[in-house]
């Protein structure tokens, strides 16, 4: 800066065109103007005359009173103001930046003195814009050129570069950093905006960051290559900074990594990361804690390590940034080496069980807990807990806080039979736990605070399996004692109905006991299919599976649909996307349906909606239901749900049960529910209901995706060509003669059964030799040397079944004609069969008309091939 005579630092602009005349300047010139005009007056006083001298003095009366009208609105400053305007431009005027304005035009309207240092200029002609100083500067250029072209658009900018000589000549040599910075502004009286630049030398900045960024590289340096691993973690636990020692540890390439890529359980094995979150600070502060775990490398190996672990909380309450030193366990080779190898071995070992492990005091105190342990009740305790000693029945369920005092009572007393107690969370009742108490055999020292050993594990998916087990093997046996009541019931109903068709024949519409008769039939008809309904959940019932495009079954079903729900209740039927096709029957399917939807009805007295939707679920999607026994396979699903009551808890259990019904007396026979699971069930599916009470049930069942084969593809095609000759023949079975002249041998254990069936048969014609058994059938067989058309048997009968005798006398009659009569599935025992095996089935109950229809049928099949 330069100085005066005085000694005081010049700090004076250079140029300042926008600077006002001073004020003594001002006055002395007043001063002139005004003696002047005096002499004037007092020479020319004669010849200018009074007229004259009035009216100068009354044009400057009118100045002097305009002068004082301008000066008190502030057009005219009498003197200078200590304004804000006079104050900035005192602070621009001592800066240390140099400042450089410009016009329009390009032209200097001010340059302060710090901007002629910096430039070099002695004199007002030596100043010179930014942009003819630097312009031509190839360092500065680009720099220079993109600031002038933002002024150009009236934007503000600014940027450094560095130059390798001062911008000063003659200045000491040597590279400088500059610091240009840029804008457009308005100032009163010009029109047009003026442009201002700053010029600031940075160097010692530059200098001081230099040296900076040196000490910060020796000091990552150090802490790289120090003997300790070090990380640094965000609240998420990612991992956002990793020194060379863990990292060459753990076998991380610190070439590739990337801050935030890797997160704590990424390199913690096994269950210590219960031990890293079990480790919480207060609100607003930091908490430190001693840790041994294992880490896993990047090789899949384990490396035990002790953590120096610190945490914070900010005031909120939320977690804060990780800082944690990591040192190697199996590093050094000094005396201790061994004794730390036990350590390390023993660390291990109680980290990594997979029980549970907390040792008690007398009290029932916790004094030390292993990973597994924070980590399975996590929900309940926490290190704090620990620290604290907080007694370890907290995490029990209240009721079984007795039980585990009794326990710990004979662990003091060092008994050894001690009886597990199961429990359950206090705040979780669906998570169940089993507690081992171990009393301490051989406590060290006479003071030794340890007074049991307490082992603990899940025990959730054991109960789920045992009641999941329970409830199968129920369900099993429920199934067959059903299966075996209709089975027996099937005979009866069977005689019944034979009896009331025989009594029919003999009695014309016209005789008075007819409409009795006609009564009975029909009341067994009603039971035949109570017992039908017994069968399909004993999963026994006869099933006629086809292949079916569920899509076009419930379109055909929503007029039926939308009359069972009624007008109260909106019923929307979604449809999926190209569905697989699935082989079921399509009789059983629509009753599986209509049951759900009756069912949906009755749990939506004010109305509501049912809404059945259907799509696709393949393998790997299954996972996403949670269904423990949804096997994965591809399926398509079938959703019922509805906007009803719902069912309670303890009620879904028991839905599937045959007779369970929450339904008054007389409303409901508790089979829906059963009929619909069986036939899913026999279907090779699933089914499975979630509902919550008032908001509604969802049933979901899932049907096996089928894949036909050529074969099922030909015999499809083949059908198809031959449906018009199947109407045909249906059309010509309405009159046909169902008579026959052929050798019968009937066999059937049931005296009822047979004896209606014989009458049956020997009514149109037939020579009819009966048998109560499968060995008595054989023997008569032997009798008549084989001359036997068809055979008629029951499947289940004492000393030989059915099938058995099919495979007595296929061994002396290798063709002949058989037909099973059984109440329970076809594919029940026809598995068993010999694959050429010729036979027909004929479910029970039948009338006389079924009977004889399939008899024929089979004879007239066995003609037309000889």
């Amino acid at each position: 800066m330069a100085r005066h005579s005085g000694g005081e630092i010049d700090t004076a602009p250079i140029i300042d065109q926008g600077a006002r005349p001073g004020i003594i300047t001002r006055l002395i010139i007043f001063i002139i103007v005004l003696t002047g005009s005096a002499l004037v007056f007092a020479i020319f006083q004669n010849r200018l005359g009074d007229g004259f001298l009035l009216g100068v003095l009354g044009i400057m009366a009118m100045i002097g009173v305009g002068y004082l009208f301008a000066s008190a609105i502030g057009f005219i400053q009498i003197a200078p103001r200590s304004t804000g305007d006079e104050l900035s431009r005192a602070f621009i005027d001592t800066m240390n930046e140099g400042l450089l304005v410009t016009d329009a035009k390009g032209r200097i309207l001010y340059a302060n003195r710090a901007y002629a240092e910096l430039t070099g200029a002695s004199s007002a002609a030596d100043v010179k814009t930014v942009e003819s100083l630097l312009s031509d500067n190839p360092e500065a250029a680009p720099t220079i050129e993109r600031l002038a072209g933002g002024l150009r658009d009236g934007r503000a900018g600014d940027g450094e570069f560095r130059l390798s000589r001062p911008i000063r000549a003659g200045a000491e040599p040597g590279a400088r950093w500059y610091r240009a910075w840029a804008r457009v502004f308005k100032v009163p009286g010009h029109r047009k905006p003026v442009s201002a630049w700053l010029i600031t030398d940075i160097s010692d900045e530059r200098a001081e960051q230099e040296r900076f960024f040196l000490d910060l590289q020796k000091a990552i340096d150090h802490l790289d290559h120090a003997p300790a691993g070090f990380f640094a973690a965000d609240p998420d636990g990612r991992l956002t900074y990793i020194n060379a020692t863990l990292a060459e540890w753990l076998g991380i390439d610190l070439v590739n990594f990337v801050p935030g890529a890797l997160t704590l359980p990424d390199i913690i094995a096994g269950d210590g990361m219960a031990l890293v979150d079990a480790v919480k600070a207060e609100h607003g502060t930091t908490r430190n804690a001693v840790i041994d775990l294992d880490l896993a490398t990047v090789r899949g190996e384990a490396l035990p390590v002790r953590f120096m672990h610190r945490v914070s909380t900010t005031r909120e309450g939320t977690r804060g940034p990780i800082r944690t030193i990591v040192l190697n366990r199996t590093l050094g080779e000094d005396a201790s080496a061994d004794l730390r190898a036990s350590e390390v071995r023993f660390t291990r070992f109680f980290n990594s069980t997979p029980m549970a492990i907390a040792s008690v005091d007398s009290e029932g105190r916790i004094l030390r807990t292993n990973a597994p342990f924070l980590s399975l009740f996590s929900s309940v305790v926490d290190r704090d807990a620990v620290d604290r000693r907080i007694r370890l029945d907290t995490v029990m369920h209240q009721r079984d806080r007795e039980a585990f005092a009794m326990a710990l009572e004979k662990a003091k007393q060092r008994q050894a039979d001690i009886a597990p107690i199961d429990t359950v969370l206090p705040d979780n009742e669906e998570r169940h736990m089993r507690f081992y108490v171990n009393a301490v055999a051989d406590p060290v020292g006479e003071g030794a605070e340890e007074a049991a050993i307490v082992y603990a594990v899940e025990t959730t998916e054991q109960k789920a399996l045992e009641a999941q087990m329970a409830q199968s093997q129920k369900m099993q046996a429920v199934g067959q004692l059903a299966g075996g009541i209709a089975h027996d019931f099937n005979n009866v109903l069977t005689a019944i109905i034979m009896a009331s068709d025989l009594l029919l024949t003999n009695h014309r519409p016209s005789d008075p006991s007819f409409p009795d008769i006609m009564n009975i039939k029909q009341n067994a008809n009603r039971a035949a299919s109570l017992v039908r309904q017994l069968l399909a959940f004993s999963r026994r019932q006869t099933l006629r599976p086809e292949v079916l495009n569920l899509t076009d079954v419930l379109a055909d079903l929503r007029m039926l649909l939308s009359r069972l729900v009624g007008n109260d209740i909106a019923l929307a039927i979604e449809h999926g996307h190209d569905l697989w096709p699935v082989k079921a029957d399509i009789g059983q399917f629509e009753q599986v349906v209509v049951n759900l939807a009756v069912n949906a009805r009755d749990a939506m007295p004010e109305g509501g909606k049912l809404t059945v939707r259907t799509k696709n679920v393949t393998a790997d999607e299954c996972a996403v239901f949670g269904y423990r026994e949804l096997q994965p396979a591809d399926y398509v699903l079938v959703e019922v749900e509805d906007t009803g009551t719902g069912i309670a808890p303890e009620t879904i259990r028991k839905i599937f049960e045959p007779f369970f019904t929450t339904k008054e007396v007389g409303k409901g026979t508790g089979l829906g529910l059963s009929m619909v699971y069986g036939i899913v069930k026999q279907t090779g599916g699933f089914i499975f209901c979630d509902s919550e009470v008032e908001k509604g049930t969802t049933f979901r069942i899932f049907l096996p995706r089928h894949v036909p084969t050529a074969s099922e593809t030909d015999a499809a095609q083949q059908a198809a060509e031959n449906g018009a000759a199947e109407q045909a023949s249906k059309a010509r079975e309405a009159n046909r003669d169902l008579s026959g002249s052929a050798r019968v041998l009937l066999v059937e254990d049931e005296d009822a059964v047979r004896m209606g069936s014989v009458r049956a048969l020997s009514s149109r014609g037939y020579e009819v030799h009966e048998a109560s058994s499968g060995t008595e059938a054989l023997a008569i067989f032997n009798e008549l040397d084989g001359k036997i058309d068809i055979v008629v048997s029951d499947v289940v009968m004492p000393e030989m079944d059915g099938p058995t005798l099919l495979g007595e006398l296929r061994k002396a009659q290798p063709d002949i004609k058989f037909i099973f009569v059984s109440g329970y599935a076809e594919d029940a025992f026809a598995k068993n069969l010999p694959s050429d095996a010729i036979f027909e089935f004929l479910p029970k109950p039948f009338s006389l008309k079924q009977l004889a229809t399939v008899v024929k049928e089979m004879l007239e099949e066995k003609d037309e091939k000889q």
